[in-house]
Parts: structure tokens; sequence; C-alpha cells
């Protein structure tokens, strides 16, 4: 049976994490950008440090749109002034005519019913594309209970960067590992969104591309 690896960490990592932090007198950014995606939230970093080094910074550009560059910070209130300036300097303006829109979705429960079909779908997506690229020769050791994203191994000998050239030479983009990974540690693998991998199409191509 592959394991399955829950979308957040265990809380005796999240305390490591700030015991550290905190020996170290450190400040620490939680991107939070794919919250949204779990149906049952796990324990944040946040939450465990009351905001005391923790900055969470989240936003809806996965979930909605990649048009919707609306970002949410929590923070410690007495933080905020020293970010407007930066804020300032490196956003001329701001998206007022999106941020209404998201406010409007979060205040009405359009958001919350659109995450609603969107966990549904994801859902469905995650549990068809591990099979299809089993079955195409592919090993995915472990997936996900949340989310779009999932990792797979290529066979022996199989170099992701040029099979991803291959493929995208017949029109699909594949995603090889090392694009991933700063020490370039993952010539093997290939990370691909299951959202997008409905049409057979796809393992069609990355079958042939597998072949050379």
């Amino acid at each position: 049976m592959r394991e399955r690896v829950k979308a957040w960490t265990s809380p005796a990592t999240v305390h490591r994490v700030l015991r550290l932090a905190e020996a170290y007198d450190t400040l620490i950014v939680e991107d939070d950008i794919y919250a949204d995606f779990e149906a049952e939230p796990g324990p944040r970093l946040a939450g465990f440090d009351g905001f005391g080094r923790v900055i969470q910074i989240g936003g809806f550009s996965k979930t909605l749109s990649v048009a919707a560059r609306v970002v949410v910070i929590a923070m410690r209130p007495d933080w905020v002034e020293r970010l407007v300036d930066p804020k300032l300097a490196v956003c001329l303006g701001s998206g007022h005519l999106t941020a209404r829109l998201v406010h409007r979705l979060l205040t009405d429960g359009g958001y919350r019913h659109h995450l609603d079909l969107m966990r549904t779908r994801l859902a469905d997506a995650r549990g068809r594309t591990p099979m299809r690229l089993r079955a195409t020769g592919l090993d995915v050791p472990l997936e996900l209970e949340a989310g779009m994203l999932l990792w797979a191994k290529l066979p022996a000998g199989l170099d992701a960067a040029a099979v991803s050239r291959r493929a995208l030479a017949d029109g699909v983009v594949l995603a090889p590992g090392t694009v991933f990974s700063v020490g370039r540690a993952a010539p093997a693998h290939l990370r691909l969104n299951a959202a997008q991998c409905a049409e057979p199409r796809v393992f069609e191509v990355l079958a042939r591309a597998m072949e050379g």
C-alpha cells in the first residue's frame, strides 16, 4: 500500500521549529497560500506561536484565479506600520476592484461553496492521476490528502528534463523535479498538477516522451 501523507506537519514538528526560532531569535514567515485546499485544517506555526515570532501569509491566486493577486497577512499589530512603507515601495498601486470582489465572495458565502466544489474535484483528480501514472510506468510513492500537486518518479535511466523537452515538442508541458530543487537533487522526478491531468492525451504524450 502506498503511503499517504498529511498536507500539514505534526504538532511535534511545529513545536521544534518554534523552539529553534526562539533560540536563534528568528522571525518566521509562514507561507500558507495552499491552506484552503485542506478540508480539515492542520496545525499552523502562527496558531501555536500566537504571532509572537510568526507572520502568516495567505491569498487567493491558487484557489480562485492567478489574477486574484490579493494577499492576506496576519501579524502582530505593532509590526503593521513597519510593513506599510515597503509595501508602497514595491507596489505603486493596489487592485481595489479585485480586493472588493474577493471580499464579496468571502462575505456572501460564495467562496465557501466554491471551495467545497473545488475540493471534491481535486479529490477525484488525486485519486485518478496516480493510477494513470503507474499504468504509464512511473512510481508515485507519496500521495497527499489535499491540494493538487503530485510527485512521480520515472523508471531507472530516464532523465526528467529530457522527458519534459520531448513532451513539450509534442504540446504537453511537464515540470522536471530539478526546477523545484536548489541542489538539483530530483533528476528522475516530475511534479504534476493533478487537476490538469484529466485528458488521456497527457499520458499518451508522456509515454512517448519516455520512449525517447
